[in-house]
């Protein structure tokens, strides 16, 4: 059940490779603080941070040391990567065990960590999470519907854990929620080097309508709430 996100397709900037492999030079791993009942979803973080540190490409994730988030920032401090973790002041004692890797930066709230996130990548991925993770995804993803950024989305379906959203997907193009060509908005694969070959070669959906106002993306001059707003005030 690959669904909508399995066709490659949509949003394809990102900020040029920082090294031969990529052509990106941070991506955004969004992720659960557990590390869930399944031994592949662990196997699937560590993946994906060496994939990453392969391709010489940088991680931004939200800042935890625990479950498949220590998974995937251990696995590129290890390989010599450099890892920006982003967390809320009031998270630290929750996300935070022991000792985190790389560089952390604090900021105030939920809000400023996905736009500081969100500033710093040039492409995001979802490795499977709970609510946490859905929020962060579904919003960069609504982010790239209206115009806010190109950046490439990608979903790692780990064993299927991804295939009822995508269904939803489906089940949303097929009843007019959804227009068609926006069903191709981010794309989806079961390992972690097919997913960024598919990142790589993303190339963004033409708007079907032309009329449409699109936004700019300035998280990084303003707070997310407030250039938002003012955008689609606009």
């Amino acid at each position: 059940m690959e669904g909508a996100a399995e066709r490659s397709g949509g949003g394809g900037g990102g900020g040029g490779g920082k090294g031969s492999g990529s052509r990106f030079k941070r991506v955004c791993v969004f992720c659960g603080s557990s590390s869930g009942k399944r031994s592949s979803y662990r196997d699937a973080a560590v993946e994906l941070g060496r994939e990453l540190v392969a391709r010489k490409v940088d991680l931004v994730y939200g800042g935890g040391s625990l479950g498949l988030m220590g998974e995937v920032s251990e696995a590129v401090h290890k390989g010599g990567g450099h890892v920006i973790g982003v967390i809320p002041t009031t998270l630290m004692g929750k996300e935070i065990t022991g000792e985190t890797v790389g560089e952390v930066r604090a900021v105030a709230g939920m809000h400023q960590r996905k736009a500081e996130m969100a500033r710093n990548s040039d492409a995001f991925i979802a490795l499977p999470g709970g609510y946490g993770t859905l929020d962060e995804l579904l919003e960069v993803i609504a982010w790239a519907q209206l115009g806010i950024h190109s950046k490439p989305v990608g979903l790692l379906n780990v064993d299927g854990y991804y295939n009822f959203l995508l269904a939803f997907i489906d089940k949303a193009v097929d009843d007019g929620f959804i227009k068609p060509a926006q069903r191709h908005i981010f794309v989806s694969a079961p390992d972690a080097r097919g997913l960024v070959q598919k990142l790589e070669e993303y190339e963004a959906v033409a708007d079907e309508d032309p009329a449409t106002p699109k936004l700019r993306w300035e998280i990084e001059q303003v707070g997310y709430n407030a250039a938002l707003q003012a955008e689609i005030a606009r």
